[in-house]
């Protein structure tokens, strides 16, 4: 039992993401590469974003947005994070990105740095993310979700065990005390979304 014990010990101490109780110890960098720590979102419902700009799911910025002014007077907070890992479908810098998504979107929500959200240089956040909610697997009953689910399956038969993230524009749901509840892949039905965000903030 004492061996177990140091050894899970040891783990939490190798990732110290993964012990966190809540996504309000970590800090990200805004745009101008300022500090922000999430436990300013404190009491707030946050819906934490992996997001580019030059792909299939690109048009789903305008429902994020449309969600984002339905319910911040309620207390939602879309958090966007730009990341180029997958396909390289967020190229160019922060300022290119992020007037790319307010002249065609018109976003409000908070945009954060480009950041990694898988392998050796992800952000500490999406350790955590991706520890508490893994992989829910893409909807096959729409064509693209077929597609993806083909396409990852034939690198690799077992890719939907890996909690990773798997493509742009995953979402984590976060309720008000920071406890990360629930994701949703990028072929997830955004009224499903909507009725996760609805259900916490009448908490």
């Amino acid at each position: 039992m004492k061996k177990i014990l140091l050894s899970l010990l040891c783990v939490l101490l190798a990732f110290p993401a993964l012990a966190q109780k809540n996504v309000y110890k970590f800090s990200v960098k805004d745009g101008n590469e300022k500090t922000v720590k999430l436990k300013d979102y404190k009491g707030k419902v946050l819906l934490i974003v992996n997001t580019a700009t030059k792909c299939g799911f690109t048009p789903q910025y305008e429902e994020l947005q449309k969600l984002y002014e339905t319910y911040k007077a309620q207390g939602l907070v879309v958090l966007d994070f730009p990341c180029n890992q997958f396909g390289e479908q967020a190229p160019g810098s922060f300022r290119e990105i992020h007037s790319f998504c307010t002249g065609n979107y018109g976003t409000t929500f908070p945009q954060f740095a480009k950041i990694d959200v898988n392998g050796k240089s992800e952000s500490p956040l999406y350790t955590y993310l991706k520890a508490q909610q893994g992989f829910k697997g893409f909807d096959t009953n729409t064509p693209i979700g077929k597609y993806l689910d083909e396409k990852f399956r034939e690198d690799n038969p077992n890719y939907d065990k890996d909690p990773g993230i798997k493509w742009n524009f995953t979402k984590f749901l976060v309720d008000r005390e920071g406890h990360v509840v629930d994701r949703f892949e990028p072929t997830a039905d955004m009224k499903d979304v909507e009725a996760g965000v609805r259900a916490l903030l009448k908490m």
